[in-house]
């Protein structure tokens, strides 16, 4: 044992020096690589599902507007705001749009853009650019003109100006497949399925790791390794749309009837309106309608002399919206109307009631849903003169206050109509893989 104790003595004597150094070497490098380590920059993938088919053109506008800007952007308040352009006017009531482009702003191939590469394409409108100006000549005033000019440009490739750039691109029968994006050492790969049950079972498989708006949550909610965010769009509303040219529901009192006898409560974050709630030109004193059985079976009782013993209001819904409109039909069976609901993906071309979720336009102008002359969009049928000259109006008053003015009277007069019922800003569910 003493011959142990005086060999390793005798090696510490022999090499302390070294062992001193050694010691202090690697506490220098410990604390070197312990403060540089956050710094490190590690590669990332984030793999995303999305359900829908998707042409190259047609990209979802969260992606391409990773990829590329457009000329301006229109926030949630209906309001321009600067993006590849840095300022713009607006001339002759709203005929010329002249718009100047920001400086050092380049494609992902390091080229300059410049006016010339704007490849606008807009029937009736003549454009000219010059350097960084590029100029549009309508042949009518038009001021929700900017909303068009909003969407991602892009050169060939899908060359854009964004902070990501495309890496892969992978296209069969014409729809995007996968599309991979690169922002430094970041990767992002979109997978695109046909419909919500593929894009589920693609998370179950492992193939992406995030779901992206989805209209439901189940099974997911059951899982313990994921997160589930709930997300509310107030650009889109659910909406019963009544075919006022029907024998009965062309009578206001009976869509009156219908709208007091639905029970509002049974959906979160209500709406009351064709217009975002966050937009400028948003009215917040229009009637709600609340739920009102006795006012609802008094308008009933006054048409019952009308009413056939046999009449029934079938409501047409899109699949995903089955669940609320059996809902309705039962309120309106219990006010005494007979009702049922039939399943269809398309939009009907002859329907009583048709529930749906509605896109809110960015603009307030809903000229093509609503004038009595816009018979292929008009699905309502709806004609009301009063309505008629505000829509005309609005698309063309360039001063803000005037044209909210315009916007808060559609509504008002719109909803006390009741050519339509607004019901709830939908929720969808991004989920994700811990």
């Amino acid at each position: 044992m003493n011959f142990y104790i005086h060999l390793v003595a005798a090696f510490l004597v022999k090499f302390k020096l070294i062992i001193i150094l050694s010691i202090f070497i690697g506490i220098f490098m410990f604390a070197l690589i312990n403060s540089a380590l956050p710094r490190i920059r590690f590669s990332s993938v984030d793999r995303y599902g999305y359900t829908g088919r998707y042409t190259v053109e047609d990209l979802p506008i969260e992606i391409s507007e990773l990829i590329s800007d457009g000329l301006v952007e229109i926030d949630n308040r209906s309001e321009i705001q600067p993006s590849i352009a840095k300022s713009w006017k607006i001339e002759d009531s709203g005929k010329e749009w002249t718009f100047e482009i920001g400086e050092n702003i380049v494609w992902h191939d390091r080229k300059p853009l410049t006016a010339e590469d704007l490849n606008y394409n807009f029937e009736d409108v003549e454009i000219s650019k010059n350097g960084n100006i590029i100029k549009f000549s309508l042949k009518e005033p038009y001021i929700p003109f900017a909303v068009l000019l909003e969407k991602p440009i892009f050169k060939k490739g899908l060359l854009g100006t964004g902070e990501w750039r495309v890496k892969d691109l992978v296209i069969k029968g014409g729809f995007v497949q996968k599309i991979i994006v690169e922002k430094d050492n970041n990767t992002s790969v979109y997978k695109f399925y046909p419909t919500e049950e593929q894009s589920r079972f693609a998370f179950k498989m492992g193939e992406v790791d995030n779901l992206h708006l989805m209209t439901g949550k189940a099974p997911f909610d059951k899982w313990n390794n994921v997160e589930i965010q709930n997300v509310v769009n107030k650009n889109q509303v659910v909406v019963i749309f009544f075919n006022t040219q029907d024998p009965f529901l062309s009578d206001k009192n009976m869509r009156l009837a219908l709208n007091y006898a639905i029970d509002k409560s049974h959906f979160d974050n209500r709406a009351f309106g064709p217009i975002n709630p966050e937009s400028v030109f948003y009215n917040q004193q229009v009637k709600n309608y609340n739920f009102d059985p006795e006012k609802a079976r008094g308008l009933i009782k006054d048409l019952d002399n009308e009413l056939p013993d046999d009449y029934e209001i079938k409501i047409i819904s899109t699949p995903n919206l089955i669940d609320n409109a059996d809902a309705i039909a039962r309120m309106w069976r219990d006010m005494g109307v007979n009702s049922s609901v039939l399943v269809s993906s398309v939009i009907p071309t002859d329907y009583q009631a048709f529930i749906t979720i509605f896109d809110i336009p960015k603009d307030p102008d809903q000229y093509s849903l609503w004038h009595s002359t816009q018979s292929e969009t008009n699905i309502t049928k709806y004609k009301n003169l009063r309505i008629d000259k505000i829509l005309e109006d609005g698309r063309v008053e360039q001063d803000k206050e005037k044209r909210k003015e315009l916007y808060f009277d559609f509504q008002r007069f719109l909803i006390e109509d009741s050519p339509a019922i607004f019901l709830y800003h939908p929720v969808w569910y991004n989920i994700h893989r811990k």
